[in-house]
């Protein structure tokens, strides 16, 4: 049926980011390329809803990199995870206990 208000479907961020980055990045002179990206997402797979922790529709926030070597991209990494960490606890009061992903929900090809 008709949809009350029209809506967009995307293909994921990578399929569009890193085609761009092989126009962007043409040396090592352009590296890193450090980029972040906000968008709305509509969750299709929706099955019970928790209130506050699971919505169909949410705002989410990614970052797309490129850089020189692996040692880079991680401290990129961590730097992230530590300002996040520091949002959270000293401006939200919300304890955060940092953790490692599974392989299981890890990206194909990510550490």
């Amino acid at each position: 049926g008709d949809l009350a208000a029209p809506i967009a479907v995307r293909p994921t961020s990578e399929t569009i980011m890193y085609p761009a980055f092989a126009d962007w990045i043409r040396s090592h002179r352009d590296l890193p390329l450090k980029l972040n990206q906000w968008s709305n997402v509509v969750r299709w797979e929706f099955k019970d809803p928790t209130p506050f922790l699971r919505t169909r529709e949410f705002l989410w926030q990614e970052g797309h990199t490129a850089h020189s070597s692996f040692d880079d991209a991680n401290d990129t990494v961590m730097q992230a995870l530590e300002l996040y960490r520091r949002v959270y606890e000293e401006l939200l009061a919300i304890p955060v206990i940092p953790g490692t992903k599974t392989e299981k929900e890890k990206f194909a090809g990510g550490h």
